[in-house]
């Protein structure tokens, strides 16, 4: 039971916690305006190989595993985010196509990451 909750919770708050520090640090410069699409074409990537490197070195996983962990990092993203930008700095503006991009690749990273290591034999097999 320890494992899937660091592969939910543990990797879902970690990704949140590093956008978030990356939000308010571009928050103080001149790209204030494009933060949200600055942060998804700089993280998604980063995301992905994170994902793909956590997971490799699991044993084969089934898709419903990873899209249980897909909907847990978008739903720790929404709650998150509505109690630490949306209320906390009482922003009327945040939702915008960035940020909802931005929920449906956090449950589609860990299924697209679970699609590939299952399809190409690349998780390692303990068996």
């Amino acid at each position: 039971m320890r494992q899937p909750l660091k592969d939910t919770f543990g990797l879902g708050i970690l990704f949140w916690l590093i956008g978030y520090i990356a939000g308010m640090i571009l928050f103080f410069t001149s790209f204030k305006d494009s933060i949200g699409w600055i942060m998804l074409f700089t993280f998604t990537p980063v995301t992905f190989i994170i994902t793909w490197w956590w997971f490799r070195q699991r044993g084969h996983l089934t898709l419903q595993y990873y899209a249980g962990t897909g909907v847990a990092w978008a739903l720790i993203a929404v709650l998150l985010d509505y109690l630490f930008i949306v209320t906390l700095f009482k922003s009327t503006t945040y939702y915008a196509l960035d940020i909802y991009l931005y929920y449906t690749l956090m449950f589609l990273i860990p299924v697209g990451v679970g699609l590939y290591l299952n399809r190409s034999g690349s998780a390692k097999s303990f068996s």
